[in-house]
C-alpha cells in the first residue's frame, strides 16, 4: 500500500508541476493574468479547508485511546484553540506570525515528505523544518515588498520586526535560507535512495516557479489548495478504502463536506463584519492567513497527539 501510495502522490506532483510551469508560461505571456484574491479565497475554504475536515474522526480515534466516552469535548477543545489563537494573535501579533511561520514550516515539510520517509528522528524532522521553510522564504525573497504589505494587513506594526526584515533581505540572508532548505531537499532525496523520491525535487522546483511568477497570496494559494491539501485528502481517502481509491474518495467528499461548509461559514461570517472596518481586500487577507492560523494550530496538535499514542 506504502507503494502504490508513492506511485500516486509521484503522479501528482509530476502533474502539478507541468501544471505550474503551463500557468507560470501563461502568467509571463499575459502579464495582465491577474487572480483575485476573492477566487484565493473561494479555493481556499473549498479545496484547501477540506484536507482538515476529518480532524473530528481523528478526535474519534483519539478519544478511543484515552477512552474519553463525552466526545462534544473534541469540538470544544478544538474551538477553544482556534478562538485563542485568534486572541494571541490580536494581543501579540508579530509574535504570533513568527510561530506560525516556524510551526507551518514544519507542518508543511512533513505531511509533503512523511510518506517517503519512514525514520521520525529529531535529524528528519529538522529537515522537515527546513524543507517546509521554501514556503515561507520564497515569496519573501522573490516579492519582498509584497510580503512585508500583507504582514502590515495582518495587523503587524512592531517596526524593530520589520528592520530585522530588511536587514535579512539586504544581507542576502533569505537566499542562504532557500539555499539551506534546497540542501535539505538534497539530503531527503539521496537518504535511502529510491526513484520514487524524485517527488521532492518536483515539488520544490514547482513552489520556485509559482512564487517566481505569482504574487505571495496567489502562490501560497496554489500551493495550499493543489499540492499540500491535495496530497493529504490522498492519504485519508486510501486510509477509507485502502483497495480502491475511488471509493475512498466518495467516503472522503462524504465525510469531509460537514466540516467544510460550517468552517465556510464562519469564515464567511468573518468576512462580513471585518468589511465593516476593513476594505475586501484586507478583510480577505485576515480570514485567509489568521484564519488558516486558528485551524492549523489544533489540526497540528491533535495529529502530534495520535501520531504519539498509537506508537
Amino acid at each position: 500500500m506504502n507503494n502504490r501510495l508513492k506511485k500516486i502522490n509521484y503522479n501528482h506532483s509530476f502533474i502539478f508541476f507541468l501544471v505550474c510551469n503551463i500557468f507560470s508560461l501563461i502568467a509571463f505571456k499575459f502579464n495582465t493574468l491577474k487572480i483575485s484574491p476573492f477566487f484565493c479565497l473561494l479555493l481556499i475554504l473549498s479545496i484547501g479547508i477540506s484536507h482538515g475536515s476529518l480532524d473530528n474522526l481523528k478526535g474519534k480515534k483519539l478519544f478511543q485511546i484515552f477512552k474519553v466516552k463525552k466526545f462534544y469535548i473534541f469540538y470544544l477543545a478544538y474551538i477553544l484553540i482556534a478562538i485563542m489563537v485568534i486572541i494571541l494573535w490580536i494581543l501579540v501579533p508579530y509574535v504570533s506570525l513568527i510561530i506560525f511561520l516556524v510551526v507551518a514550516s514544519f507542518h508543511f515539510g512533513k505531511e509533503d515528505t512523511q510518506f517517503l520517509i519512514v525514520e521520525n528522528s529529531y535529524y528528519n524532522q529538522f529537515l522537515f523544518l527546513l524543507k517546509g521553510s521554501l514556503i515561507v522564504f520564497a515569496p519573501m525573497y522573490f516579492h519582498f515588498e509584497e510580503t512585508i504589505s500583507i504582514f502590515k494587513l495582518l495587523f503587524i506594526e512592531n517596526e524593530n520586526f520589520y528592520n530585522f526584515l530588511d536587514l535579512i533581505e539586504s544581507k542576502k540572508i533569505l537566499l542562504y535560507c532557500i539555499i539551506l532548505s534546497t540542501l535539505a531537499n538534497i539530503l531527503l532525496f539521496t537518504k535511502n535512495f529510491e526513484l520514487k523520491k524524485f517527488t521532492i525535487f518536483l515539488d520544490y522546483f514547482s513552489i520556485i516557479i509559482i512564487n517566481y511568477y505569482f504574487s505571495p497570496l496567489v502562490a501560497f494559494t496554489i500551493y495550499f489548495c493543489f499540492l499540500h491539501s491535495v496530497r493529504h485528502s490522498i492519504s485519508l481517502m486510501s486510509e477509507l478504502d485502502r483497495d480502491d481509491l475511488g471509493n475512498g474518495f466518495k467516503i472522503f467528499v462524504k465525510k469531509a463536506l460537514p466540516l467544510t461548509v460550517i468552517t465556510a461559514i464562519f469564515c464567511t461570517i468573518g468576512l462580513y463584519l471585518l468589511n465593516n472596518t476593513y476594505n475586501l481586500e484586507s478583510s480577505i487577507l485576515k480570514i485567509i492567513f489568521i484564519g488558516l492560523a486558528s485551524l492549523t494550530f489544533p489540526h497540528i496538535l491533535l495529529e502530534y497527539l495520535i501520531e504519539k499514542n498509537e506508537k
